[in-house]
C-alpha cells in the first residue's frame, strides 16, 4: 500500500536556496518537509560567492559569523590588459564593492558545501533533516478554483519515488501539499513539470573552470582579478584557505571535437586548464598546481523561466528561475526569505493568500534585469581586448564602465534590488523620507539605545521573524512634540487603528504581526525614553536616539541622512524581508490602514 502524508509546504531540491526557504519557515513554526534526489550534499565547485546583500540576510538569522570567519573576502579587484611587450599588465585597481550603503563592503567566497552545511545545522538544531535520496516522479495540480483560493485546502500531489543506494526505486509515496517549492537548480523538474520554458539564448562563449591550490608569482592571485589578453580573458576569484579559482576562456579548438562539433569532455583536464592559463598569465609564471579540487567547462547561457509561480501553489526559487554565466553567479537567499515569510503569514490565516501573487511580481523583474546585466558583461569580457592590431577590440575603459554598472546597480552587491509599486510596495509618501528609499532595503545606521547608551546598528533590530517593523521616528521630543506622540499614540490605541486590527499577538513560534521601535531626534543626555507613551516603548530595548555613541565615533545624522523632519512623526515600514514597504506620516492612518488592509486579513474577520 502507497503511503501517503499531508505537509503545508513542501521544498523540492536542498541546495542554499531550499535550505534557506527550509530555515526561515523553521524558525516561523511552519509545517514543511524539504527533500533532495542527492545522498548528500555538493562536494566540490558550485555557486559559491556570498554578495553583500546575503550577507545582511544572513545576519538577520545569526547565521553570518561562521562565514565571515571561514569564507575569503574580496575587498579589490585588480585588471589586466596586454601591454607592449607582448604579455599582460596591470592598467587599475578598484574597491570589489563601491556601493555606498553597503553594510559589508565586500564579497564572500567558500564552497556551496560550507553553505549549505551551515544551513542543515541550522535545521538540526531545530530537530529537522533533509529527506534523501528522494526523486520526485509526478506533480498534479487541483483544478477546482475554490480549492486552489482556501490556503487550508491540500491542492497539490506530488508522488516521491525513494531511493536504495544501488539507485533503485524501495517505494513510492504520495504528498498532499498547501504549497510546493521548487528549489531544484538549472535542470529543475518542477519548472519542467510545470510546463515553464526558458526565455533567452546560449553564446558561443566556453570557458573553463578549475578550483586549485595555485603556485604562482602574479602579484593579485588573492584579489579578484579580471584579465584581458591577447590569448584570451580569465577571471580570478580567490577561495577560502589558499584556493583560487580560474574562470578561463577557452579557445574552440582546446575543447571541441572536431568531427562532432561538440564540447569533448575528455579534452577539459586541470592539465589543459592550467596550459590555457600560463599562456593567459604571461609574463608571470603559472606552475603545476599544490593540488586541484575540481574543474569543469560550460557555455555560457542567458535565460529567464516563463513563469514563477502556477496558481501561487507552487513556486521556483534559485537557478530553476535564470540561468546566466558563472561569473555572474551570487548565491541568493533573499527570494527564499521572501517567499517563506508570505507564506508563513498565509498559512497563519494573517494574510490573503493573494499576496502570494507579489512573489513572481517582484521575483522575475530582478531576474530579468539580472539577465541583462550578465548578457552585456559576457559579451564584454568574452571580447577580445583593444590592441594596436585590434581597434575594434574592447577597451579597459569599456570594462570599468560595465564594473561600475555592476557594483552601482547593485547586481554585484545585491544591494541594488528595487521593487515596484504593488500591494507591498507603496510609494504615495516618498517624501516623508526621500532618502530611505521605498521598495529597497532598510539602509544599515547606528543609532544609541536610550536606556544604555549602547550603540546598535538598525539592521540588526530588523531579525527575519515575518513581523513588519515600524520605525517611528519621533523626532525631537520638545513639550509641543511629545504632546503630538502622545495623541499619535491615542490613536494608535483605538480599535479601528491599523495597529489593532492586525497586531495578532505571539502564538507559539508565530510572533506578533509587528515591532514598534521609536527613534528619537537630541541627544543622549536630554532623552527620557519613559516620557514615550507605553505604546512607543514596548521594551526598554526598542528606544533609541539619533546620537553619537559614548566614543563620538559611532552613530549620529540619521535624521539628515535620510530627510525627516525632526518636528514631524514619520512611520517607516519595513517588510519582514528586511525591505521598505510603506512611510507616512502621521497624519496618514488611513493610508495605513489601507496598505495593511490591502494583503492582511483583520482580527475581526479572523475570531
Amino acid at each position: 500500500m502507497v503511503k501517503e502524508s499531508r505537509v503545508d509546504v513542501l521544498i523540492i531540491g536542498a541546495g542554499p536556496s531550499g535550505l534557506m526557504c527550509a530555515n526561515a519557515l523553521a524558525v516561523a513554526g511552519v509545517d514543511f518537509r524539504i527533500i533532495d534526489n542527492r545522498p548528500i550534499g555538493v562536494a566540490a565547485g558550485q555557486a559559491d560567492g556570498i554578495q553583500p546583500r546575503t550577507i545582511e540576510v544572513l545576519q538577520s538569522y545569526d547565521l553570518a559569523e561562521p562565514l565571515l570567519k571561514e569564507g575569503a573576502q574580496m575587498h579589490l579587484c585588480a585588471f589586466y590588459n596586454p601591454g607592449p611587450d607582448g604579455g599582460i599588465e596591470r592598467t587599475g585597481r578598484a574597491a570589489d564593492v563601491t556601493a555606498p550603503t553597503a553594510r559589508y563592503p565586500f564579497k564572500i567566497t567558500i564552497a556551496q558545501a560550507s553553505i549549505e552545511a551551515l544551513f542543515i545545522e541550522s535545521l538540526k538544531s531545530q530537530g529537522i533533516s533533509v529527506d534523501r535520496p528522494i526523486v520526485p516522479s509526478s506533480l498534479e495540480i487541483s483544478q477546482d478554483p475554490e480549492e486552489l483560493l482556501d490556503p487550508s485546502a491540500y491542492p497539490v500531489k506530488v508522488v516521491l519515488d525513494h531511493i536504495l543506494p544501488s539507485g533503485t526505486t524501495t517505494e513510492q509515496e504520495i504528498v498532499h501539499a498547501k504549497f510546493v517549492l521548487g528549489a531544484d537548480g538549472a535542470h529543475s523538474w518542477v519548472r519542467k513539470t510545470l510546463g515553464f520554458t526558458m526565455d533567452g539564448e546560449q553564446t558561443d562563449y566556453i570557458w573553463g573552470v578549475i578550483d586549485f591550490i595555485p603556485d604562482t608569482d602574479f602579484p593579485d592571485i588573492r584579489n579578484r582579478a579580471a584579465i584581458h589578453s591577447s590569448n584570451g580573458s580569465c577571471m580570478i576569484i580567490p577561495r577560502e584557505g589558499d584556493k583560487v579559482r580560474f574562470y578561463l576562456q577557452m579557445a574552440d579548438k582546446d575543447v571541441m571535437d572536431p568531427e562532432t562539433g561538440r564540447i569533448d569532455k575528455h579534452k577539459v583536464t586541470a592539465e589543459n586548464l592550467i596550459n590555457t592559463a600560463r599562456k593567459t598569465f604571461y609574463p608571470y609564471i603559472v606552475n603545476e598546481p599544490k593540488e586541484v579540487d575540481w574543474c569543469s567547462i560550460y557555455i555560457i547561457g542567458q535565460r529567464v523561466a516563463s513563469k514563477f509561480s502556477k496558481h501561487e501553489r507552487v513556486f521556483i526559487s534559485g537557478d530553476a528561475c535564470h540561468t546566466h554565466s558563472p561569473k555572474a553567479d551570487r548565491v541568493y537567499f533573499s527570494e527564499s526569505l521572501r517567499i517563506a515569510w508570505k507564506l508563513a503569514q498565509v498559512l497563519r490565516g494573517r494574510a490573503d493568500i493573494s499576496l502570494l501573487k507579489t512573489y513572481e511580481l517582484e521575483r522575475q523583474k530582478y531576474a530579468q534585469d539580472l539577465i541583462d546585466f550578465d548578457r552585456e558583461f559576457s559579451a564584454l569580457f568574452s571580447g577580445k581586448p583593444r590592441t594596436s592590431e585590434n581597434q575594434e577590440g574592447v577597451t579597459h575603459e569599456q570594462f570599468l564602465e560595465v564594473e561600475a554598472f555592476q557594483a552601482s546597480g547593485g547586481f554585484s552587491s545585491g544591494i541594488g534590488v528595487h521593487y515596484m509599486p504593488s500591494a507591498i510596495v507603496d510609494t504615495i509618501h516618498q517624501g516623508c523620507a526621500p532618502n530611505i528609499i521605498i521598495g529597497e532595503r532598510m539602509l544599515p545606521q547606528i543609532f544609541v539605545r536610550a536606556a544604555d547608551a549602547r550603540p546598535v546598528e538598525i539592521q540588526d533590530m530588523l531579525p527575519a521573524d515575518t513581523r513588519f517593523k515600524l520605525l517611528l521616528f519621533v523626532g525631537l521630543l520638545t513639550p509641543e512634540q511629545l504632546a503630538k506622540v502622545r495623541g499619535f499614540a491615542e490613536e494608535l490605541e483605538l480599535p479601528t487603528s491599523f495597529l489593532q486590527k492586525y497586531n495578532y499577538p505571539a502564538e507559539g513560534k508565530a510572533q506578533s504581526m509587528f515591532d514598534i521601535i521609536s527613534i528619537t531626534a537630541g541627544h543622549k543626555d536630554d532623552v527620557n525614553f519613559l516620557d514615550l507613551p507605553p505604546t512607543f516603548r514596548t521594551h526598554w530595548s526598542k528606544v533609541l536616539i539619533d546620537d553619537m555613541d559614548v566614543t563620538g565615533r559611532l552613530g549620529g545624522g540619521a535624521y539628515a541622512r535620510f530627510g525627516i523632519d525632526e518636528t514631524e512623526i514619520t512611520m517607516v515600514v519595513v517588510r519582514p524581508d528586511g525591505y521598505v514597504g510603506m512611510i507616512a506620516p502621521y497624519t496618514a492612518l488611513e493610508s495605513m490602514d489601507k496598505y495593511f488592509g490591502s494583503f492582511l486579513i483583520g482580527k475581526t474577520l479572523n475570531p
